[in-house]
């Protein structure tokens, strides 16, 4: 089944439960996608891939607003927007965690051979590619980088 027709079908169910949280995650993911398939040269269908990056984006959008928020003292707006999370992420893969995404780490840069801070940029094409979606880029600089230093 298609992400559009999951977000649908989801969407419908939250509106009978009128659970409100739920509907606006779900309406803001159905507005990402509906943009992205009426995009100049854009595909009738998106593919996997480009319904990983919606989510991926609306995620880490929803993660720095509530830290935004939470730092300004709006606990109420970064509950909005934690909630609105919480529904992304049922959508994308499981995440890694910080000892698998080392381990995955150290293994790549075993196999591109890198050796030090230099060859930090092979080492983070590749991991971006097949870490999308399974863990922020941020932590996966920041590990690689940590490796490499060492």
């Amino acid at each position: 089944m298609s992400l559009k027709k999951q977000v649908e079908d989801d969407l419908r169910a939250a509106i009978r439960a009128q659970d409100k949280d739920e509907i606006r995650a779900l309406r803001g993911i159905k507005s990402m996608i509906l943009l992205a398939e009426t995009e100049k040269g854009a595909q009738s269908d998106l593919s996997g891939d480009t319904e990983l990056k919606l989510l991926t984006k609306a995620a880490k959008q929803r993660r720095d607003s509530a830290q935004l928020y939470q730092e300004q003292g709006r606990d109420d707006l970064a509950g909005v927007e934690l909630a609105e999370l919480e529904v992304i992420t049922r959508y994308l893969p499981k995440q890694l965690s910080q000892e698998e995404l080392t381990d995955h780490l150290k293994r790549l840069i075993g196999q591109v051979g890198a050796e030090g801070p230099k060859d930090m940029g092979k080492v983070m094409g590749i991991a971006n590619r097949e870490l999308q979606g399974k863990a922020d880029g941020a932590a996966i600089a920041g590990i690689v980088k940590k490796l490499l230093s060492n």
